[in-house]
């Protein structure tokens, strides 16, 4: 130590101390033992590299060096690479970082003066452009840390041709790279791994490009996977092995077959060498099972296979690997109505079916499922003839009929014109209800259009073949109550099921425009029968008067019954002169008025049943 840092040291007063000094060395000052110290030690000045020797190593560690200055250097002992190999007496190079002349020793940096020869040295020996290798130390921000010598910067766009997911993944590896720039100035160096990939990728698909032909079979790694296929590095050159060409069977996503850097085994389908693209394929490798798919699967075979897919329009059946069929959903059942194949079979199930058609050409196959199975219509006639009587469910109401169930998938229809020989039926549902059992007999089968016709009115006799003939005459007078109004007359219920028409000419003497301003609907009227047509089911008839007595049409009804008969003699003189009037009228009426009357009634009836069909 210096006089002075003795002084401040024990805190030894200044005169005293020289008095003490003076009387030691007798004529010799501090100021002289300073200067003849400093005289044998060398120069040492900061940010300078100098050589020194190691002195002791304390538990804390720290290094203590001598490098011929006054003071003792030191070194954190975490700067040396190899911390063990450190012992006294050995030299060591480091950095001068600052004197600490009042504290008593120098700080010193081994490490950075490891950088900057390794830095001189890396400058001496490389340029941009050469090739460098070494170790990756670390991931910083941007990309990596890699020792050639010196720390140098990787970016991570440079470290490989493809997007690398954790640059992290590198720490520890050995790595080649091109040197792609030099900062001098800054002490700094990028350089590109990538680079250098594509140079040595460019020779070997030159190469490549030279000697593959289509045909081929080669081995390749698989660098990338997408959902359309796969990326294969043939060894400078990727080509493309499209998901369809991995299998003859159905895969949903190439990863169900390889994995990345798996090697394959592909065959070379097509070579553009202008666009430098090639493509690859797998199942190529094997014949194709459509090549003899007449002679496995004949029309009309049945054979075993699992369902593998449902669309909306049907169901695919693997039959084989490569080889699967559709089974449509009109093909499911011959009975039930099927909105979706999920309402007959599920994914994984298997099934039987049978081959309906084979499209080599399109690698297509038709199958069949009900075609396993019995068609009960081939045994309707059989089961239901002409005449049968059945109960079944209303399962369905249309504007024209009731669907009536038979049997599971067999339905017959009950027309509205089949459920009443006397009452006018507008819509099925005033005579059944969906759901209700009904009885009905069987009119006719059509096998080849698959439709059973029913009825409800041929339980009971037609009453227009002999009852209501018998009972309704021209000439009588009966009571009535109006149920419907029409543009061309008026409907009116003479008993339960039975309607006459009061055609808008018969409802008054002059002509009526609008029928609802003579009657309305549920008024009592009493009416003259002028016309029964039992052929057409039709009674015609003219208004006699409206809001009558109760009593006196119970009379007038009486007439109709069979048992009044013996009265009618009574009153045949006044039914005589009854007739001859109303023959009178009736031929007084032009004939295109009672054309046009019975037309209209017709063809509005007629008009009014096709709309409900």
């Amino acid at each position: 130590m210096t006089g002075k840092q003795l002084i401040k040291k024990f805190a030894i007063d200044p005169d005293q101390l020289d008095a003490m000094v003076n009387e030691a060395l007798g004529t010799t000052t501090v100021d002289e033992m300073d200067a003849a110290m400093s005289s044998t030690v060398g120069e040492v000045a900061p940010n300078s590299i100098v050589k020194g020797k190691v002195l002791r190593i304390l538990e804390d560690g720290t290094v203590f060096v001598d490098v011929g200055y006054k003071a003792e250097g030191r070194i954190p002992l975490d700067e040396f690479d190899d911390p063990d190999a450190v012992t006294p007496g050995i030299e060591v190079e480091c950095l001068v970082e600052a004197i600490l002349d009042e504290e008593g020793y120098i700080e010193l940096s081994k490490r950075k003066a490891d950088r900057i020869r390794g830095w001189e040295t890396i400058i001496e020996t490389h340029k941009e452009g050469d090739v460098v290798e070494g170790a990756v130390l670390r991931k910083i921000k941007g990309g990596l840390l890699v020792d050639i010598g010196v720390p140098v910067f990787l970016p991570a766009s440079q470290v490989n041709i493809r997007r690398t997911g954790d640059v992290g993944d590198y720490i520890g590896e050995t790595i080649k790279a091109r040197i792609i720039k030099i900062d001098e100035e800054r002490m700094n160096i990028v350089i590109s791994r990538r680079k250098l990939i594509e140079e040595e990728r460019e020779e070997l698909k030159q190469k490549l490009l030279g000697e593959i032909e289509e045909g081929q079979i080669r081995n390749g790694v698989v660098k990338n996977i997408a959902d359309f296929g796969v990326f294969v590095d043939l060894g400078g050159l990727d080509g493309l092995l499209h998901i369809t060409d991995m299998s003859w069977g159905r895969i949903n996503h190439p990863t169900e077959m390889v994995s990345i850097d798996d090697t394959v085994e592909v065959k070379v389908l097509k070579i553009d060498r202008d666009r430098e693209r090639i493509a690859l394929g797998m199942k190529q490798k094997t014949p194709s099972p459509w090549e003899t798919i007449d002679a496995k699967y004949p029309v009309n075979g049945r054979v075993q296979g699992e369902v593998v897919n449902l669309m909306s329009y049907g169901a695919f059946v693997k039959l084989e690997d490569g080889v699967e069929g559709l089974v449509h959903i009109s093909e499911m059942s011959w009975t039930k109505r099927v909105n979706h194949p999920s309402e007959v079979v599920s994914v994984g199930d298997h099934v039987e079916v049978v081959v309906l058609e084979v499209n080599k050409e399109k690698q297509e196959i038709s199958l069949g499922m009900k075609q396993t199975e019995v068609n009960p219509w081939d045994m309707v006639s059989d089961t239901y003839p002409p005449g049968t009587i059945i109960r079944g469910r209303v399962r369905n109401l249309t504007n024209y009929g009731a669907f009536i169930e038979l049997q599971e998938g067999i339905d017959g229809l009950l027309h509205i014109t089949d459920m009443s020989w006397t009452k006018k039926i507008t819509h099925p549902s005033e005579v059944v209800k969906k759901g209700e059992e009904v009885e009905c007999v069987v009119l006719s089968v059509d096998q080849e259009k698959k439709r059973i016709a029913l009825g409800l009115k041929q339980l009971q006799a037609d009453p227009w073949s002999q009852d209501i003939p018998a009972r309704y005459h021209i000439g009588d007078s009966v009571p009535g109550t109006v149920t419907k109004i029409t543009n061309f007359g008026v409907f009116v219920e003479l008993e339960q099921g039975l309607e006459g028409l009061l055609h808008v000419s018969e409802l008054a003497d002059h002509k009526v425009d609008n029928p609802e301003d003579v009657v309305k609907i549920g008024q009592k009227v009493e009416v003259r029968v002028i016309k029964i047509d039992p052929d057409e089911r039709k009674i015609g008839l003219t208004l006699i008067q409206t809001h009558f007595d109760e009593a006196e049409a119970a009379e007038a009804r009486s007439y109709a019954e069979p048992e009044a008969q013996p009265q009618l003699g009574a009153l045949a003189s006044q039914l005589a002169g009854l007739s001859a009037r109303l023959g009178d009228a009736e031929a007084a009426k032009p004939a295109a008025e009672e054309s046009d009357a019975d037309g209209s009634d017709d063809g509005a009836g007629d008009s009014e049943e096709n709309s409900e069909g």
